[in-house]
């Protein structure tokens, strides 16, 4: 029986003077290394490898996500009349590396020069630059980046000389120099971000829209069979929430901007039972891909704006994420350098907790988050940061296992994007860098902004006990375990005087309690 992607698998490329070798986190149709390159000399080459969708790296959402979106990119070129060799991840003789598939396509093609795309994280561009060095061509060079607004070279001469890096100062730098939400000089709406008008929380079970999710068609069929047969990967995938094409995608804004978007600012912090999606974008993934332009994006918000159709506070909300926060986090990323993934600020070496990997926890609120991401490879900013990230902060979990979770886990991760998020700004493990606070919180903020606990075995209100809420027990042993290395931290004062005000008895109890929690969850000491 044929196969849908059976093109990929009868290739006639046999040489090539030029081969562009695309990574699965690149895959706009249009970049400068594709428009370079001539059609009957040169070739194009994707590669699905073990190293990066086997155990441990990915999960079944993530790893069915890449290799569609992938196969469907590449099954795209061929029918604009491009040359593509494509190595598929059961193809026989796969070596399961990068460089093993690029170093067989160079024997076998014998290119002059290779044009890689960017690299996402800097495991990748080490080895990229390890290719110059072992590939047998005259040149391996990079290709030119057209997908963010920001080129690095503009961010470093932003954040050098600066004592902190300060999103909201980056972002207003931005929006000056763009135009964005702009009157001439001043911001639309007359403030810079309604942030304080985007903390509502439901009084009762919101009435969420139908999400926009394409019917697989052969192509992601034959892949999503692929990944359920590979042994020991994470999460499960008895559906599959996601579009593949920039068609889809587009889609998927345009539904977005129709039916979420006119609530999203309001909601973005909110939380409900069984609602993994609520009026968030869920876009992130595509644009990660490149499948999907911001700039498509930030337009349709803008005229939304215009239009009447969504207010001032969702559209600038919108935009913040687009052109504030993903552009400032990819700089650091890149600005901080190699060591920022391993990065442990606050020295803690407790292990990650087995059910961020079953989802089986008694905790209301990191149940249904966990087990969201397990289910779709999706959760919002607020699961990510306040939930989880939260939880782990707290317990006192090494953050390389953070991030680890992170990247394998969502179907938008790359390490540019996951190791700011969760080693800055949830672990607060990069020595203040992205956040000039630690974003630690008790179950009282997840019982405000959720109805998590209502359904919840544990105590909301209390801080010890073997009823009471994990998050508290662990929130204020956190504040105990930190009370000197915070002392210097103008924004930490207040809640630290309630520490030095606890009697010592109450910060032993607490104490105890928290080594007894972590034993029971097998997080271990914290603490080398």
């Amino acid at each position: 029986m044929p196969s849908p992607t059976d093109a990929l698998n009868c290739s006639d490329v046999r040489s090539a003077e030029t081969l562009l070798f695309v990574f699965g986190d690149c895959l706009a149709r249009d970049t400068p290394g594709l428009r370079s390159l001539d059609k009957e000399r040169d070739a194009v080459m994707l590669a699905e490898v073990m190293d990066e969708a086997g155990p441990g790296a990915s999960s079944k959402q993530r790893t069915a996500f890449f290799l569609s979106a992938m196969r469907h990119f590449a099954l795209d070129l061929i029918e604009r009349g491009y040359r593509v060799r494509y190595a598929k991840l059961d193809a026989r003789g796969n070596t399961g590396s990068f460089t093993g598939e690029l170093e067989r396509a160079v024997a076998s093609l014998k290119p002059k020069r290779v044009i890689v795309s960017p690299p996402g994280e800097h495991r990748v561009a080490k080895m990229v630059d390890a290719w110059r060095d072992v590939l047998d061509v005259e040149s391996v060079e990079i290709d030119e980046e057209e997908h963010f607004f920001t080129p690095l070279e503009e961010f470093d001469e932003w954040a050098d000389g600066r004592k902190q890096l300060i999103l909201e100062y980056f972002y207003r730098d931005r929006r000056k120099k763009s135009g964005v939400l702009m009157d001439g000089k001043d911001p639309i709406g007359g403030e810079w971000n309604f942030d304080k008008e985007n903390r509502e929380t439901f009084k009762r079970a919101p009435r969420v829209p139908k999400r926009y999710a394409p019917r697989a068609d052969d192509v992601t069929d034959e892949v999503l069979a692929l990944v359920r047969g590979i042994d020991d990967l994470p999460g499960r995938l008895d559906s599959f929430p996601w579009g593949v094409t920039p068609e889809q995608a587009r889609r998927a804004l345009d539904a977005f901007i129709e039916d979420c978007l006119p609530s999203f600012g309001t909601y973005q912090d909110a939380m409900w039972t069984n609602e993994p999606f609520l009026f968030h974008s869920v876009l992130s993934p595509y644009f990660n891909t490149r499948i999907l332009d911001p700039r498509v994006a930030i337009e349709k918000a803008i005229d939304a704006y215009e239009s009447g159709h969504a207010p001032i506070n969702s559209v600038e909300g919108f935009v913040r994420q687009l052109i504030g926060w993903r552009e400032f986090i990819r700089g650091v990323y890149w600005h901080e350098g190699r060591d920022y993934p391993e990065r442990n600020g606050l020295d803690q070496h407790g292990k990650l907790p087995e059910f961020y990997w079953s989802g089986e926890t008694e905790m209301s609120c990191l149940s249904h988050s966990v087990n969201e991401v397990l289910d779709n490879g999706f959760g919002h900013h607020i699961q990510r940061l306040m939930v989880t990230g939260n939880f782990a902060l707290i317990a006192g979990v090494h953050p390389g296992q953070v991030n680890d979770w992170y990247r394998a886990m969502y179907a938008d991760a790359i390490d540019w994007v996951t190791a700011p998020n969760t080693v800055g700004m949830a672990m607060h493990a990069d020595h203040g860098v992205v956040g000039t606070k630690p974003y630690a919180a008790s179950g009282k903020y997840i019982s405000r902004m959720s109805n998590y606990c209502e359904q919840c075995c544990f105590n909301v209100k209390d801080r010890t006990g073997e009823d009471a809420c994990p998050f508290n027990t662990f929130y204020w042993d956190f504040l105990i375990r930190n009370r000197e290395r915070f002392r210097g931290n103008n924004r930490m004062a207040m809640i630290l005087k309630n520490v030095d005000r606890m009697k010592d008895d109450d910060r032993a109890q607490i104490t105890l309690r928290g080594r007894a929690l972590r034993d029971e969850l097998g997080i271990g000491g914290i603490s080398r």
